[in-house]
């Protein structure tokens, strides 16, 4: 699959560094990788392309990976920026920030080009279907209610409870394209995902406590 081609209004705003309101994402990050003065992108470029619209990109970069099954402990690297993103956006802030260990972290050029080419089409087919509408649902205050339901969902894909990543990802993804496209209805929809997605991560642990202690009483009954 080929990356699409960029437009030069695109490229020049990539290597300005500056977006105009209502940009696309996904041209955003296909200007990033397209952006043959880089050698490798880290997360702090990714803050400073993305300025305003920087949470809900990187949370839906971090959380996106999540969706699918992966190897046992990368929903906790991947779980950790969320959660400090989440907390960020419960706690009305402005610009994000990471620790220095995380924003440092950068990938060639070349394999960021690979990783957004596969996921291009499927951004824009969400962007297709995202518009504006219910628009104060992703505006102060819900802005903060979201960030809190997105800390719960970060907590949990950060602890390993086993089939307890693939809906709050997708929770996660949901309002972070919400808030991207200011669209409330994403927003609903995630809301209805968080929901499910914590009574069944509370009924995993629920049901694992108590495999857990009926084992402990057996043992020490012998």
């Amino acid at each position: 699959m080929h990356a699409q081609e960029t437009p030069p209004e695109a490229s020049q705003a990539a290597s300005a560094k500056v977006w105009p309101r209502g940009a696309k994402l996904s041209d955003i990050l296909n200007a990033v990788a397209a952006d043959q003065s880089r050698d490798r992108i880290s997360i702090t470029d990714l803050f400073e392309v993305m300025r305003d619209r920087a949470f809900g990109a990187l949370m839906l970069m971090f959380a996106a990976p999540n969706v699918l099954p992966l190897p046992l402990g990368t929903s906790a690297i991947l779980g950790a920026p969320l959660v400090f993103l989440a907390a960020q956006i419960t706690l009305s802030q402005h610009r994000p920030w990471l620790p220095k260990l995380m924003a440092q972290r950068s990938v060639s050029r070349t394999k960021f080009a690979a990783i957004i080419n596969k996921a291009t089409p499927w951004l824009v087919r969400a962007e297709r279907l995202l518009r504006p509408r219910l628009s104060f649902l992703t505006r102060p205050p819900f802005e903060q209610v979201i960030g809190l339901v997105c800390l719960s969902l970060a907590i949990i894909l950060f602890l390993p409870i086993p089939f307890g990543n693939n809906l709050p990802a997708l929770a996660i993804c949901l309002f972070a394209l919400a808030l991207l496209e200011r669209d409330g209805l994403a927003a609903l929809v995630g809301i209805v995902v968080a929901i499910l997605s914590i009574v069944i991560a509370w009924g995993v642990v629920y049901t694992l406590l108590k495999s857990a202690m009926f084992l402990i009483r057996n043992a020490l009954a012998l």
